[in-house]
């Protein structure tokens, strides 16, 4: 069975930074494209960041570009978020998600750990 397990969200005030972590287990680890997403109330979740493996190619959307920084640990299962220069409009719960490869596979998906930036 795949498990995502995200960590690491909280309140941080604006300007700040947070680490988000996710745990992976039930799945080939090194052979897949990772990614967090975010969901705003009432919205459509959306791609914050991606990382490939083999490879470790990165994609980001243009709204994190130069803030946000995706990484992985293969040795340990995990995916990181590095998110640095908070704004409030980065308030959402970030999600992780498991893919085969970037555009072909089935989505497994975490519950989720809630962000906020607020002072």
């Amino acid at each position: 069975q795949v498990q995502l397990v995200e960590s690491g969200g909280g309140l941080v005030q604006p300007g700040g930074s947070l680490r988000l972590s996710c745990v992976v287990s039930g799945f080939t680890f090194s052979v897949n494209y990772m990614s967090w997403y975010r969901q705003y109330p009432g919205k459509e979740r959306e791609l914050v960041a991606g990382i490939t493996s083999p490879g470790g190619t990165t994609n980001y959307a243009n709204s994190v570009k130069g803030r946000f920084t995706i990484s992985r640990d293969n040795d340990k299962s995990t995916v990181y978020l590095q998110m640095n220069s908070l704004k409030p409009e980065d308030t959402a719960v970030y999600i992780c998600n498991a893919r085969l490869s970037r555009y072909v596979g089935v989505d497994y998906w975490g519950k989720g750990t809630l962000v906020t930036v607020s002072s």
